[in-house]
């Protein structure tokens, strides 16, 4: 399976996540995506992981980390290794938090180099909306090494000037004119574009967007939340939604 030309990759560190999100990403991939690909998760723990999907080791970042920092999602760098593990063709990466609701198809069909969620809208940041959500990319494997080569020759700069790994991304491949978004209303946020405003939370459940494909979660709300009917910030109501556990296949 490892010369596959589709491969859809996800990644796995620490206790937050454990092997069942893994496990129903890749369900979800299998009703949503119409023929051959190879699902691989970057891992450092493979337990529990079912054997359709290969669990690889997480290439080192080699992070100058102060005592107690965390590396983060910094590992997401990784995936652009020149050569990671000697994969070849076409990788999607997926969040193991998004709930996948409609085709994939076109997420390997759509033309560009690289591609990324258009970060959601904060009425309080001003001028051009760069930076992409990494939470769904997709890139050719070993095509963008220079962006990994570049973070660890000039980390403590990288960091300093950019809050997160797809800060710094954005920026990089926008400046070599390689940045394009996924199609709008594809992604869609679950805080954003799913719960419904004010009064009508309270007696409207979550919505999916018509035109749908991954519900990316984000800040305060997960997925076991959004079935649960909770919200991680005061004040705030939300109903359970319900479709969270049909798009799980629960």
């Amino acid at each position: 399976m490892a010369d596959a030309q589709r491969h859809i990759l996800c990644m796995k560190w620490g206790t937050k996540y454990g092997p069942h999100y893994v496990n129903r990403l890749y369900a979800m991939v299998r009703r949503h995506l119409s023929g051959d690909f190879h699902m691989v998760c970057l891992t450092d723990d493979a337990s529990g992981v079912t054997p359709e999907v290969q669990c690889l080791p997480i290439p080192p970042l080699n992070l100058n980390l102060k005592p107690g920092q965390r590396d983060g999602a910094w590992k997401k760098l990784t995936t652009f290794e020149a050569d990671l593990h000697g994969l070849r063709g076409t990788a999607l990466f997926l969040d193991l938090d998004v709930v996948v609701v409609g085709s994939l198809d076109g997420f390997f069909e759509q033309p560009g180099d690289f591609l990324i969620i258009h970060d959601y809208p904060r009425p309080w940041r001003f001028g051009p909306r760069i930076v992409g959500n990494s939470s769904v990319y997709r890139f050719e494997l070993g095509a963008h090494a220079d962006v990994l080569a570049h973070f660890r020759g000039h980390m403590q700069e990288v960091q300093r000037k950019h809050r997160n790994e797809q800060h710094f991304l954005s920026h990089f491949l926008h400046r070599q004119g390689k940045l394009a978004y996924w199609p709008r209303g594809w992604c869609p946020s679950f805080k954003y574009d799913c719960i419904p405003a004010w009064p009508a939370n309270y007696w409207r459940e979550p919505a999916v967007p018509e035109g749908a494909r991954i519900v990316i979660f984000h800040g305060e709300v997960n997925p076991p939340d959004a079935l649960a009917g909770r919200r991680n910030k005061r004040w705030h109501y939300m109903r359970p939604a319900r479709w969270v556990a049909e798009a799980w296949g629960s």
